[in-house]
């Protein structure tokens, strides 16, 4: 392509055409262009100037919502500063709660090993107690099994006594059958027989 364009540039005849007029205003021209500089000048400062304008108010606005944004920012961290104020607060609360219940766990706790060893011990004696009723209340039984053994002994030999005083005081050869005995007895009764 640009072979092309210089060929075709190579091949253009250029004609010029000169004013042979000499008399040219110098000043006319120089003022003429003068003017369309200053045109242009004052074209492009006001073009700027409206450029940094609308520039400036948008900035101005971009700067208010960022101040507004900022105050916000700023009012939500004095909020969340006072809510971990609180956090804070609370859970030392909850952290002094939490010693008091352990200690009063480890109190609990202690006092229950204290209880529980007593009990054991009282168990202990109460056993050894029991043992000991036990073994006396055998100790016992024996005993008046004993007594009962005797006591029967003792029922018997005063019976076969009783049967042999009666017998003695009923035997002939005594007073009458309504006498006193020798030895100062009751008298017989008419049971007693001659025999």
């Amino acid at each position: 392509e640009l072979a092309q364009m210089q060929t075709h540039i190579s091949d253009t005849s250029v004609v010029l055409s000169m004013d042979n007029n000499r008399n040219l205003d110098l000043d006319s021209i120089i003022a003429e262009v003068k003017a369309q500089y200053e045109e242009i000048a004052q074209r492009s400062r006001a073009e700027a100037e409206s450029w940094y304008q609308s520039k400036y108010e948008e900035l101005r606005v971009t700067a208010g919502r960022h101040g507004d944004d900022l105050r916000n920012t700023k009012q939500e961290i004095t909020e969340i500063n006072r809510v971990i104020q609180r956090l804070r607060s609370e859970i030392d609360h909850v952290k002094k709660q939490c010693t008091s219940l352990q200690s009063a766990i480890a109190d609990a706790e202690q006092r229950g090993e204290l209880a529980l060893k007593d009990a054991r011990s009282k168990l202990t004696d109460l056993e050894d107690a029991l043992q000991k009723a036990k073994q006396d209340m055998a100790r016992l039984l024996k005993e008046y099994q004993e007594l009962m053994n005797v006591k029967l002994a003792l029922d018997v030999e005063i019976a076969t006594y009783r049967k042999l005083l009666e017998g003695e005081e009923c035997s002939p050869g005594k007073a009458g059958s309504w006498g006193v005995s020798s030895h100062g007895g009751f008298p017989c009764g008419p049971s007693c027989g001659s025999g």
